[in-house]
């Protein structure tokens, strides 16, 4: 091979070389930028997971300590239930006692009733009564006269003290008794009360830790997509470490074969120099021809590369941007407040939300009120009074405070009626947007949404407005 053909070929391979080893990082650097901008969009989604995680992890302590608070409510409600129980034993205890004491009036009143028998039968004469006058009038002599007259006074006297000591006994029997029912009556209404918000109690537990597990549900569901998202990012980033790992290997193959090259490129130099004029006047046509053929070339590649990274930048171009996601539109409901003074009523109880504690006929004392304590009807008075107006604090009393509407005309200060473990057991006071706040037995005063959940399906659809 001349030294002419030698050199054209080493430049040749320069250049190819030297477009080869500008042109491969060229488009790896595109996949970079690819596999980056998809690591982009990767690393939002994880943060948004993130912040659903966080959102969700608010709930479930929140369930937590509504869980807390069902339970507490729950223990404290056993234990009236215990108190109670013992207290009806107590009582019936009282009534045994109750018993012998009327058995015994009941014998003395007997013992009463012969000795007026007795009593009548001394003046008894054949086949009839004998009346007094009659025996006073029958003397035969003054001086009987006299001892008649002095016997019957004592008679009628004693007879008198007999049926005054009767009717007092019967008064005081007609009173135990009368006591008695109504201390077992009592005692029968607050043990069906207590059942009836021990079992309420159960099931608003029963909705809460359904709830909470629905939470815990989607919460292991999004710190799965969490780990997914973020093994595809790990993977991205993998990838984009191989590919510039690859970048550096090529770069490094392409400089030493460029270095080669060279090194070849001197020698053949060299070799030139000690040539004859003639024939190194033709090698330098002949090189000179191949340096125009290899820039050809090269131009060639160069525009190559250029159009292709055109085409690139066109098609990036020619993507539609992403729309951006609407923000959703806030509404606010406004409603007409009753024509009680309303306003003071809905917001007296705001101050005792997270703050406060059902008690059974709490809400009547200054202490009670001091510390938060408070059944659905005592609050319900409580916030009326807080706006001048005065309503009786019981359910079954609350439902004449004012004048029944429907259901579908209900406006904030309105009196809303539930039958949890009896009808219209549960009362509160409509505030809007399809909630009331009350004196609930799991979470004291709060603001309970009535269109779902538990108070949706107890609501009855009485609704009172307080005139």
């Amino acid at each position: 091979m001349s030294l002419k053909k030698k050199l054209i070929i080493l430049n040749t391979t320069i250049m190819l070389g030297l477009g080869s080893a500008f042109a491969i990082p060229s488009v790896k650097a595109e996949s970079i930028s690819d596999i980056q901008s998809q690591r982009t969009g990767l690393q939002s989604d994880i943060s948004e997971a993130e912040q659903v995680i966080q959102e969700l992890k608010k709930e479930q302590t929140k369930m937590n300590a509504q869980i807390a608070q069902i339970e507490s409510a729950m223990k404290e409600n056993d234990q009236k239930i215990k108190d109670t129980k013992q207290e009806i034993r107590d009582t019936e205890k009282d009534i045994d006692s109750l018993k012998k004491e009327i058995k015994a009036l009941e014998e003395r009143i007997a013992k009463r009733e012969e000795v007026l028998k007795e009593r009548a039968l001394s003046f008894q004469e054949s086949g009839g009564d004998v009346e007094y006058l009659e025996v006073v009038l029958g003397s035969k002599s003054f001086g009987e006269f006299v001892n008649r007259v002095g016997a019957v006074a004592t008679i009628v006297e004693a007879d008198q003290q007999i049926l005054s000591e009767q009717e007092a006994d019967k008064a005081d029997l007609e009173k135990k008794q009368a006591t008695v029912e109504k201390k077992l009556q009592s005692l029968k209404d607050m043990e069906v009360e207590l059942k009836g918000m021990q079992s309420q109690i159960k099931d608003q537990k029963a909705e809460t830790v359904n709830m909470k597990a629905k939470i815990e549900k989607k919460e292991s569901e999004t710190e799965a997509l969490k780990q997914s998202l973020e093994n595809k990012d790990a993977g991205l980033e993998a990838q984009i470490a191989s590919i510039r790992e690859n970048i550096k290997k090529e770069e490094e193959r392409k400089a030493s074969e460029k270095a080669d090259l060279d090194r070849a490129a001197e020698e053949v130099n060299s070799s030139n120099a000690s040539s004859e004029e003639p024939s190194s006047s033709s090698s330098e046509e002949s090189s000179s021809s191949s340096k125009a053929e290899s820039s050809a070339s090269g131009s060639s590649k160069g525009e190559s590369l250029s159009n292709s990274s055109n085409s690139s930048k066109n098609s990036s171009a020619d993507k539609p941007a992403a729309a951006s996601k609407p923000e959703a539109s806030k509404t606010e409901t406004s409603s007409k407040p009753s024509s009680a003074n309303t306003g003071s009523a809905i917001t007296a109880g705001y101050k005792y939300i997270g703050n406060s504690t059902y008690k059974f006929g709490g809400g009547r004392t200054a202490s009670d009120i001091a510390n938060g304590l408070f059944d659905c009807s005592g609050f319900v008075a409580w916030a009326y009074k807080q706006a001048g107006v005065n309503l009786p604090a019981s359910t079954d009393a609350l439902k004449s405070a004012g004048r029944q509407v429907s259901s579908s005309q209900k406006q904030p200060g309105d009196l809303v009626f539930f039958n949890t473990y009896k009808t219209d057991g549960h009362v509160g006071i409509y505030v809007g947007g399809g909630k009331f706040i009350g004196s609930q037995s799991s979470t004291g005063v709060a603001i309970a949404n009535m269109e779902s959940g538990y108070w949706a399906d107890v609501f009855n659809g009485r609704v009172v407005r307080v005139n």
